[in-house]
């Protein structure tokens, strides 16, 4: 039950029989009517733009359009006042009586009270975290890894059909580089001698595992074997190494994927994709061979003054047009993710969100040009990048890794703190903000730290109701049976405020959804905790507000009925953050 979608519906239906009213009136999009709650409370429960967004083209002043529609919406069910504010705001207040109901249907509802039809079941391919398979997850893959499990969540309960996936980068030249990295620790425990690892090589401890069972494999067979032997095979198994590495780091976060799409497979098999990627958008005019102009300023990564196959990014907005094939005859890493992309199309995807971090910001527009060429306009791709994380420990910044020696791995952070407070944390910010990540701060008890706190309010819920049964043991256990209770009987303003603190979770969800900001789902849960906590110590002080009153059973079912609603929505929404759902706090 949208309280808010409901109300919407009933204003573009004023205004629609207005304007029928209304020989000048013209086409109207109503679309453009948003009903959302006033900004001060004080002025109502609900407020919509309809008259400041539809005067021009019913050719009425603002001001006046919202008196004929304020006349109209006085007349719907459920509304007891309808104010006009400022140059043509409207603001309804609803019967006090309609709340109960409100909460009666989310009762009903329980778990699934908030979940949107919004995406009609379109499919939607959430990429994230793909981090290259070379080592374990830093701290910086963490926050793009929560923030795409989270909005992946977050879009199949607002009913798209999502799939998760996780781009193996398994083709580039640093893949070479981890091969000859776990040779020198093949080599080193081969022969019981410390071997050093020189610069540009992985030297993370790491790898030493993977060094032992390759010696434990292959003993000294490749110790004077030129590279051309040994490069693919130790390579397949450092890969296969780390991949496995990985999925144990990102199970450790809550954390899968229902694709592992790799790189290599876009060549692999007697069919180059990439190739017939290339000369498709050749066909279609979207790649020629030319020359770059020499770069001005900073120097460009990708110039090299040669004749060469070119994809036409300026034409889409992009600075300088971009290679797609090196003077070796390998492809540029630009060329490999037009395929991918294309191969995501073939598959039905037509929308398409990836997570990248905020260092791959330039990459963007190139990539949606791409996406629209390959596709011919078809299929979308939107870009969702995750900016950096400051790791602090009492204020301090941490930097060193006991494992990785030159970065802080995700698996010590979730260690240390554990996947709740990395997770909700990670999320407690926007994404495209620069987050700080205070390893003793997320630990805290207190109301200063928002997972304690969010999660103490589900804890506090079902506190109260433990010691209910325990008072009454014939107590219903659903939550369901309690939408038959008495609710009329919830009067107190911190009682109706709470129900519609809760009623906003529908519309919430698809806000965020449509936004693909979950971070909005961590501060609404911190609100609803808020309201909780802040009832609750009322009632340590006006014991007539207490949850539970003895000499009162309706009224003590009214206000269960009120804490299965608040421990409902948070349990939903720390669900869809991945975050748990505590019963009582340790």
């Amino acid at each position: 039950m949208n309280v808010y979608a409901i109300f919407a519906d009933h204003v573009r239906e004023a205004v629609a029989a207005l304007a029928g009213e209304l020989p000048e009136a013209g086409a109207l999009d109503l679309s453009r009517i948003v009903v959302e709650p006033p900004r001060d409370a004080a002025h109502g429960d609900l407020a919509t733009n309809a008259a400041m967004v539809l005067a021009k083209d019913l050719k009425m002043k603002p001001r006046d359009l919202a008196e004929k529609i304020a006349a109209r919406l006085a007349q719907v069910p459920n509304v007891a006042k309808v104010d006009v504010a400022g140059p043509g705001f409207i603001n309804l207040t609803l019967d006090a009586g309609y709340w109960p109901g409100v909460l009666a249907a989310l009762l009903r509802a329980g778990a699934d009270f908030g979940r949107s039809d919004l995406g009609g079941g379109e499919a939607v391919n959430v990429e994230y975290v793909s981090a290259n398979p070379t080592g374990p997850m830093h701290v910086g893959h963490c926050r793009g890894a929560v923030f795409g499990d989270a909005l992946a969540s977050l879009l199949a309960f607002a009913g798209y059909k999502v799939t998760r996936e996780y781009y193996i980068n398994d083709a580039g030249a640093q893949v070479d580089v981890l091969a000859r990295s776990a040779y020198l620790r093949y080599r080193e425990a081969a022969t019981g001698e410390t071997v050093e690892i020189p610069d540009g090589l992985y030297p993370g401890d790491y790898l030493v595992p993977v060094g032992k069972t390759l010696a434990e494999v292959h003993g000294s067979e490749y110790l004077e074997s030129p590279e051309s032997e040994w490069l693919p095979i130790f390579r397949t198994f450092a890969i296969g190494a780390m991949m496995e590495m990985i999925r144990d780091d990102l199970q450790a976060l809550g954390i899968s994927f229902d694709v592992f799409f790799s790189e290599r497979s876009l060549t692999a098999a007697g069919i180059d994709r990439v190739g017939l990627t290339i000369e498709q958008l050749r066909r279609t005019g979207e790649v020629y061979e030319g020359r770059l102009p020499p770069p001005k300023g900073a120097p460009i990564e990708d110039w090299e003054d040669r004749e060469q196959s070119l994809f036409r990014s300026t034409a889409h907005g992009d600075d300088v047009d971009r290679p797609l094939v090196k003077s070796d005859g390998s492809y540029t890493y630009f060329a490999g993710d037009i395929a991918y992309h294309k191969d995501k199309f073939d598959r039905g995807f037509r929308r398409m969100i990836d997570v990248w971090g905020a260092d791959h910001g330039g990459y963007v527009k190139r990539m949606q040009a791409a996406v629209k060429a390959v596709t011919a306009g078809q299929a979308t791709l939107d870009v969702e990048l995750c900016q950096l994380v400051r790791l602090l420990r009492n204020g301090e910044q941490v930097r060193m890794s006991k494992r990785a020696g030159s970065f802080v791995t995700l698996r010590e952070v979730v260690d240390e703190v554990g996947r709740d407070a990395v997770r909700f944390m990670m999320l407690f910010r926007k994404n495209d903000a620069t987050l700080d990540f205070d390893l003793a701060k997320v630990i805290e008890q207190s109301r200063e730290n928002p997972v304690f706190y969010v999660q103490y309010a589900h804890a506090r819920a079902q506190s109260i109701l433990r010691n209910a049964k325990e008072q009454h043991a014939d107590l219903p256990e659903s939550g369901a049976i309690y939408a038959h209770a008495p609710l009329d009987r919830l009067t107190d303003e911190g009682e109706l405020g709470l129900v519609k603190r809760l009623a906003g979770w529908p519309r919430l969800v698809e806000q965020a959804a449509h936004a693909r900001e979950p971070h909005r789902v961590a501060f609404y849960l911190h609100e609803v905790a808020s309201e909780f906590h802040g009832q609750w110590n009322r009632g340590k002080d006006l014991p007539h507000l207490r949850f539970i009153i003895e000499n009162d059973r309706e009224l003590t079912l009214a206000r269960l009925a009120l804490v299965h609603g608040v421990a409902a929505v948070l349990a939903s929404g720390l669900g869809l953050l991945g975050v748990e759902a505590v019963d009582e706090m340790k």
